[in-house]
């Protein structure tokens, strides 16, 4: 198959990668395609993690992140030092999904699930600081996306008085995710702000927010992630797939979807109600490539 200027060898289309609903990987291969125009702007040039489930969401998965032993010579990879913490540093060629060609060869080996940096690649394979700003919403135990659209709320008005753009998407899965766009020369800072506004939201409601991993703090709470913001972890990018029961996407939704929401149901999306989305809204993340602004002094 021709893909731009690329030929491509696609394989196995008819193979069922969602059993209970049929959904095939050559659905999953045109689904990409169809979402690539608003998909594209937001993982350029960012070193991506795959999850790849070559046997369907229910026959397991794996993370790759270094593509060299079989990444066609066209994909660009990006060789990026890693390690520390007792590890050995090693070097790893991550796969940089810049055009539709290298998205629709990601997506015929099944990789689902598409994660991405904070930060871009520069010149000479050069770590970028980070450019992004996220707050990871993980709902615990009793607790659900309803929760996390409260919690949404409140982090939403924070960073607007900071002077912050949020934009928000659902993880697509049980949880969501605020980001905003910020310009530092400090890879710390992020995390630093987030985790200050994570903490001063738990001391506020400690019944509903919880800014701390720890397990058994969590039933019926939500966990704010701001450890997310570290530049060695990634997130799952926006329109990207997730490995669930059911094709569902990492949705961006519009704020008044955010604070309308009384249910799981009513964001939880699926790859072709994306899709009609995107006819209807556009690409309801673009706030977040021109609102960069200095992340707020805090403390």
């Amino acid at each position: 198959m021709r893909v731009g200027e690329r030929q491509l060898t696609l394989s196995n289309l008819e193979k069922v990668l969602y059993p209970r609903h049929g959904f095939t990987k050559g659905e999953v291969l045109d689904y990409y395609t169809r979402i690539a125009p608003v998909l594209l702007p937001h993982i350029r040039d960012r070193a991506m993690t795959f999850v790849r489930f070559p046997d369907g969401v229910a026959g397991g998965s794996f993370f790759e992140k270094d593509v060299s032993r079989h990444a066609p010579d066209w994909v660009r990879t990006a060789r990026l030092t890693v390690g520390g913490r007792g590890k050995d540093p090693e070097i790893v060629a991550y796969p940089l999904i810049n055009d539709l060609p290298e998205l629709v060869w990601a997506a015929n080996l099944a990789a689902l699930e598409l994660h991405v940096h904070q930060w871009t690649v520069g010149p000479g394979d050069e770590r970028g600081t980070p450019d992004r700003l996220v707050f990871d919403l993980d709902p615990g135990p009793g607790a659900s996306v309803v929760d996390c659209s409260r919690v949404a709320e409140r982090l939403h008005d924070v960073l607007v008085e900071d002077g912050l753009t949020p934009v928000a998407k659902t993880s697509g899965s049980k949880g969501m995710q605020l980001y905003a766009g910020v310009v530092t020369t400090d890879g710390g800072e992020p995390s630093r702000y987030a985790k200050a506004l994570a903490e001063r939201l738990a001391a506020e409601t400690p019944d509903l927010v919880v800014a701390r991993m720890t397990k058994n703090l969590r039933p019926g709470k939500v966990f704010i992630d701001w450890s997310q913001n570290n530049p060695f972890k990634t997130t799952v990018a926006p329109y990207s797939l997730r490995g669930r029961d059911e094709p569902t996407v990492s949705t961006p939704v519009t704020w008044d979807e955010v604070r309308a929401c009384r249910h799981v149901t009513h964001l939880r999306f699926t790859a072709g109600e994306v899709l009609e989305r995107v006819e209807d809204f556009g690409d309801l993340f673009a706030d977040l490539e021109r609102t960069r602004v200095p992340i707020p002094a805090f403390g």
